[in-house]
């Protein structure tokens, strides 16, 4: 039987690979997330609504001289995240539990490398467009955050979130945009990573096709 939220809770409490409220360095390490949180001058990707952790932890074990964070705020998610980094032995990973809407209290200006959304709650419902997070208010605290010429990532499985994101980003003619409505029968997939999250494992597995896209900052 797995712990209870409490007790994960309590273990994330304890753990210095996450930063959450209530800890001595929350709110305290915008513009020094790699001085004073990893410890070295490494670049900074970042995975917003990380959930368990799944990319984060893959692309640190692909890439140990890069810096990652997962950001989520739920709690037993990044327990399970956090776990994943030590049983790995990964000190190139950290979570930071927030609410998405106040990211950018945590990171200064171009602070940020790269940036990936993956499989955000699509918040189908009229009149939630505005909660989505690929929405114009969330993508402009990420371009804030992201370097010129850092890269922003999204993968999804729900087309009607694609298509709306594809249609803001075109609107906006953001720079090298390229997408795909369906990454595994396209020419794309290298830039994913070869990563899948636990929501992608069960998507893929009821034969719904993967949409991804990225644009340059």
């Amino acid at each position: 039987m797995g712990r209870s939220k409490l007790q994960k809770f309590q273990v994330i409490g304890e753990r210095q690979n996450v930063v959450e409220p209530g800890k001595e360095k929350f709110k305290q390490l915008k513009g020094r997330w790699a001085e004073d949180f990893f410890g070295n001058n490494h670049e900074i990707i970042l995975e917003i609504g990380c959930g368990k952790g799944d990319y984060t932890v893959g692309m640190a074990q692909l890439f140990p001289n890069k810096n990652f964070l997962g950001v989520d705020i739920k709690g037993a998610r990044l327990w399970k995240g956090s776990s994943l980094a030590e049983e790995n032995g990964l000190t190139n990973v950290g979570f930071l539990r927030t609410f998405i809407e106040e990211i950018t209290e945590h990171f200064d200006e171009n602070e940020v490398s790269e940036l990936w959304v993956t499989f955000p709650d699509p918040r189908p419902r009229l009149g939630e467009e505005k909660k989505r997070l690929t929405s114009p208010r969330f993508m402009n605290m990420y371009k804030q955050m992201v370097k010129p010429g850092g890269i922003i990532h999204f993968k999804t499985d729900n087309l009607e979130l694609f298509d709306y994101t594809l249609e803001l980003l075109q609107r906006n003619e953001e720079k090298n945009l390229i997408f795909t409505r369906d990454l595994y029968n396209s020419d794309l997939q290298h830039h994913t990573l070869g990563i899948q999250t636990t929501y992608e494992r069960k998507f893929l597995g009821e034969g719904l096709p993967i949409k991804y896209l990225q644009f340059e900052v």
